[in-house]
């Protein structure tokens, strides 16, 4: 059986929503344990959280979960350089067949979704596989090994976007509509508490 880790990235400050995203409850749980769980569930270990802005409040709110956490100084430069800090944390671990990038702010990710990847990838055969929302190819997104060196050598705002731009002929994609809604201001959390996105 193939092995998958997963980077969940957690970093950065929330400036538009005005208070960390990572620690908005939902369901009874902030969304940063909700993602942890799912996580975990779909893998087991290694789950990498990084974390960056706030990493003090977040490291308080960990629910206890079986994760390794890595601090990004850089977190302000963009999502780069948290997705390399996190590539060089998970690359200790080996054997690893690939690894899920996940973000911290998209409440409808489930155990199963992750698992979807992950089947996809065996039944494509595609070096990446991510999810597709809104007419784009975004998080979470799985990538072999291959990417490995790529992934840490992302920097700044690049985020593996371009990776996925660069990379179309060795791309599967996964049907997750719901990957649309993330929280980045407090009408989208006040959108998700509502129910005004159906799960």
């Amino acid at each position: 059986m193939e092995k998958y880790g997963v980077i969940i990235l957690g970093a950065g400050n929330s400036s538009r929503l005005g208070q960390p995203k990572q620690l908005l409850m939902y369901q009874g749980k902030t969304l940063i344990c909700q993602m942890a769980e799912q996580a975990i569930a779909a893998v087991g270990s290694p789950v990498v959280l990084v974390t960056g802005a706030n990493a003090p409040l977040i490291m308080q709110k960990l629910c206890g979960f079986a994760l390794e956490i890595v601090e990004n100084d850089n977190w302000a430069d963009g999502m780069g350089s948290s997705i390399s800090t996190g590539m060089k944390a998970i690359s200790k671990h080996p054997g690893l067949a690939g690894v899920i990038i996940m973000v911290c702010d998209q409440p409808f990710v489930t155990t199963a979704l992750l698992q979807q990847l992950i089947d996809q990838q065996m039944i494509a055969g595609k070096g990446i596989i991510a999810c597709t929302y809104d007419n784009t190819a975004g998080t979470p997104v799985l990538f072999t090994k291959t990417y490995f060196e790529a992934l840490a050598a992302l920097e700044g705002q690049q985020g593996a976007k371009k990776i996925l731009q660069q990379s179309t002929d060795d791309l599967a994609l996964v049907p997750f509509p719901l990957g649309a809604l993330d929280i980045d201001t407090a009408e989208d959390y006040q959108r998700l508490l509502t129910g005004q996105v159906a799960n």
